[in-house]
Protein backbone atom coordinates (compact mmCIF):
# COMPACT_ATOMS: atom_id res chain seq x y z
CA UNK A 1 0.00 0.00 0.00
CA UNK A 2 2.53 2.60 -1.05
CA UNK A 3 -0.12 4.60 -2.68
CA UNK A 4 -1.91 5.31 0.50
CA UNK A 5 -0.16 8.22 2.80
CA UNK A 6 -2.32 8.10 5.84
CA UNK A 7 -3.93 5.08 7.30
CA UNK A 8 -7.06 5.26 9.15
CA UNK A 9 -5.63 5.39 12.13
CA UNK A 10 -3.15 7.77 11.58
CA UNK A 11 -5.64 10.11 10.48
CA UNK A 12 -7.80 9.58 13.31
CA UNK A 13 -4.75 10.06 15.90
CA UNK A 14 -4.09 13.31 14.05
CA UNK A 15 -7.72 14.07 14.52
CA UNK A 16 -7.37 13.66 17.98
CA UNK A 17 -4.30 16.08 18.17
CA UNK A 18 -6.37 18.25 16.64
CA UNK A 19 -9.11 18.23 19.41
CA UNK A 20 -6.50 19.45 22.27
CA UNK A 21 -5.59 23.14 19.75
CA UNK A 22 -7.95 25.56 20.86
CA UNK A 23 -8.74 27.12 17.54
CA UNK A 24 -10.41 30.91 17.96
CA UNK A 25 -14.05 31.06 17.02
CA UNK A 26 -15.64 33.76 14.50
CA UNK A 27 -16.62 35.41 17.35
CA UNK A 28 -14.02 35.69 18.56
CA UNK A 29 -11.94 37.29 15.78
CA UNK A 30 -15.14 39.71 15.56
CA UNK A 31 -15.08 41.22 19.35
CA UNK A 32 -10.86 41.25 18.55
CA UNK A 33 -11.64 43.46 16.00
CA UNK A 34 -14.32 45.52 17.89
CA UNK A 35 -11.68 45.99 20.80
CA UNK A 36 -8.61 46.91 18.20
CA UNK A 37 -11.15 49.84 16.72
CA UNK A 38 -12.30 51.29 20.52
CA UNK A 39 -8.21 50.95 21.62
CA UNK A 40 -7.44 53.24 18.41
CA UNK A 41 -10.74 55.61 19.12
CA UNK A 42 -9.41 56.10 22.70
CA UNK A 43 -5.99 56.90 21.49
CA UNK A 44 -6.93 59.33 18.87
CA UNK A 45 -8.97 60.62 21.79
CA UNK A 46 -6.28 60.86 24.18
CA UNK A 47 -3.96 62.56 21.72
CA UNK A 48 -6.39 65.19 20.93
CA UNK A 49 -7.16 65.83 24.76
CA UNK A 50 -3.07 66.16 25.06
CA UNK A 51 -2.76 68.37 22.50
CA UNK A 52 -2.79 71.85 23.17
CA UNK A 53 -3.54 73.55 20.41
CA UNK A 54 -7.08 74.46 19.74
CA UNK A 55 -6.88 74.44 16.07
CA UNK A 56 -5.75 70.53 16.45
CA UNK A 57 -9.19 69.77 19.03
CA UNK A 58 -11.57 71.48 15.85
CA UNK A 59 -10.97 69.00 13.29
CA UNK A 60 -14.32 66.87 13.96
CA UNK A 61 -16.23 70.27 13.22
CA UNK A 62 -15.00 69.99 9.50
CA UNK A 63 -16.62 67.22 9.11
CA UNK A 64 -20.16 68.97 8.82
CA UNK A 65 -20.47 72.61 9.12
CA UNK A 66 -22.15 74.50 12.08
CA UNK A 67 -25.97 75.61 11.97
CA UNK A 68 -24.66 79.24 12.08
CA UNK A 69 -22.40 78.39 9.23
CA UNK A 70 -25.51 76.92 7.08
CA UNK A 71 -27.24 80.32 7.73
CA UNK A 72 -24.62 82.98 6.56
CA UNK A 73 -24.27 80.98 3.36
CA UNK A 74 -26.87 81.85 0.90
CA UNK A 75 -26.69 78.73 -0.81
CA UNK A 76 -26.66 76.58 1.97
CA UNK A 77 -29.42 78.85 3.24
CA UNK A 78 -31.68 77.95 0.58
CA UNK A 79 -31.55 74.55 0.65
CA UNK A 80 -31.79 74.35 4.22
CA UNK A 81 -34.93 76.08 3.84
CA UNK A 82 -36.45 74.05 0.95
CA UNK A 83 -35.33 71.14 3.71
CA UNK A 84 -37.47 72.65 6.08
CA UNK A 85 -40.64 73.12 3.79
CA UNK A 86 -40.43 69.47 2.82
CA UNK A 87 -40.35 68.98 6.96
CA UNK A 88 -43.29 71.13 7.38
CA UNK A 89 -40.97 73.63 9.66
CA UNK A 90 -40.54 76.30 7.93
CA UNK A 91 -41.97 78.76 10.25
CA UNK A 92 -38.44 78.32 12.77
CA UNK A 93 -36.28 79.68 9.82
CA UNK A 94 -38.81 82.35 8.88
CA UNK A 95 -38.75 83.44 11.87
CA UNK A 96 -35.35 83.25 12.75
CA UNK A 97 -34.68 85.29 9.48
CA UNK A 98 -37.67 87.74 10.78
CA UNK A 99 -35.92 88.32 13.96
CA UNK A 100 -32.48 88.91 12.23
CA UNK A 101 -34.44 91.82 10.33
CA UNK A 102 -35.96 93.02 12.72
CA UNK A 103 -32.45 93.79 15.13
CA UNK A 104 -31.17 95.71 11.95
CA UNK A 105 -34.15 97.91 12.30
CA UNK A 106 -33.17 101.59 13.67
CA UNK A 107 -36.81 103.56 13.39
CA UNK A 108 -38.93 103.33 16.47
CA UNK A 109 -41.88 103.28 14.25
CA UNK A 110 -40.75 100.28 12.11
CA UNK A 111 -39.56 98.79 15.26
CA UNK A 112 -43.16 98.74 16.43
CA UNK A 113 -44.54 98.23 13.27
CA UNK A 114 -42.22 94.88 12.65
CA UNK A 115 -42.70 93.17 16.68
CA UNK A 116 -46.23 93.44 15.69
CA UNK A 117 -45.90 91.87 12.63
CA UNK A 118 -43.86 89.14 13.89
CA UNK A 119 -45.87 88.48 17.05
CA UNK A 120 -49.33 88.26 15.07
CA UNK A 121 -47.38 86.25 12.61
CA UNK A 122 -45.62 83.70 14.75
CA UNK A 123 -45.73 83.94 18.32
CA UNK A 124 -49.64 84.51 18.64
CA UNK A 125 -51.64 81.47 20.02
CA UNK A 126 -53.56 81.69 16.70
CA UNK A 127 -50.80 82.31 14.36
CA UNK A 128 -51.10 80.97 10.78
CA UNK A 129 -46.91 80.14 11.56
CA UNK A 130 -47.14 79.78 15.03
CA UNK A 131 -43.40 78.97 16.62
CA UNK A 132 -42.93 75.89 18.94
CA UNK A 133 -41.96 78.22 22.23
CA UNK A 134 -43.27 77.85 25.78
CA UNK A 135 -45.72 79.95 27.47
CA UNK A 136 -43.30 81.98 29.53
CA UNK A 137 -41.59 83.66 26.55
CA UNK A 138 -44.69 84.24 24.74
CA UNK A 139 -46.53 86.73 27.79
CA UNK A 140 -42.76 87.71 28.49
CA UNK A 141 -42.76 88.71 24.12
CA UNK A 142 -46.73 90.06 24.42
CA UNK A 143 -45.42 92.38 27.95
CA UNK A 144 -42.34 93.54 25.41
CA UNK A 145 -44.52 95.34 22.68
CA UNK A 146 -46.15 97.99 24.34
CA UNK A 147 -42.39 99.43 24.14
CA UNK A 148 -40.53 96.83 21.74
CA UNK A 149 -37.23 96.97 21.81
CA UNK A 150 -34.37 95.33 19.81
CA UNK A 151 -34.19 91.95 22.25
CA UNK A 152 -37.74 91.46 22.86
CA UNK A 153 -37.89 88.54 20.59
CA UNK A 154 -34.20 87.36 20.92
CA UNK A 155 -35.21 84.66 24.18
CA UNK A 156 -37.73 82.93 21.30
CA UNK A 157 -35.66 83.24 18.66
CA UNK A 158 -32.61 81.54 20.68
CA UNK A 159 -35.17 78.86 21.62
CA UNK A 160 -35.92 78.21 17.68
CA UNK A 161 -32.37 78.22 16.61
CA UNK A 162 -31.50 75.58 19.53
CA UNK A 163 -34.17 73.51 18.30
CA UNK A 164 -33.05 74.02 14.60
CA UNK A 165 -29.69 73.10 15.91
CA UNK A 166 -30.62 69.77 17.73
CA UNK A 167 -33.27 68.69 15.67
CA UNK A 168 -33.70 70.09 11.99
CA UNK A 169 -29.76 70.70 11.17
CA UNK A 170 -28.46 66.86 12.05
CA UNK A 171 -31.41 65.64 9.50
CA UNK A 172 -30.23 68.32 6.87
CA UNK A 173 -26.94 67.47 7.10
CA UNK A 174 -27.52 63.55 6.22
CA UNK A 175 -30.28 64.72 3.38
CA UNK A 176 -29.86 64.30 -0.26
CA UNK A 177 -30.43 67.81 -0.91
CA UNK A 178 -27.20 69.31 1.40
CA UNK A 179 -24.93 65.97 0.07
CA UNK A 180 -25.64 67.03 -3.53
CA UNK A 181 -24.78 70.75 -2.70
CA UNK A 182 -22.14 69.69 -0.85
CA UNK A 183 -20.74 67.68 -3.79
CA UNK A 184 -21.69 70.45 -6.18
CA UNK A 185 -19.13 72.93 -4.25
CA UNK A 186 -16.54 70.29 -4.06
CA UNK A 187 -16.73 69.78 -8.28
CA UNK A 188 -16.95 73.57 -9.14
CA UNK A 189 -13.64 74.71 -7.78
CA UNK A 190 -11.58 73.91 -11.14
CA UNK A 191 -14.37 74.88 -13.58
Amino acid sequence: MPKLLFSKIRFYEIKDLMQNVKRPRRIDIVLNRKRHKKDIQCLMVQKINDDTHPSKLSWPTKLHPTLEKLLQDKKYLAAFHSFLESEFSEENIEFWLACEDYKSTTSPDDLRWKAGEIYQEFIQPTACREINVDHHIREKIKKSLEEPSLSCFEEAQKHVYMLMERDSCPRFLQSDAYLSLKHKSKTLWYI
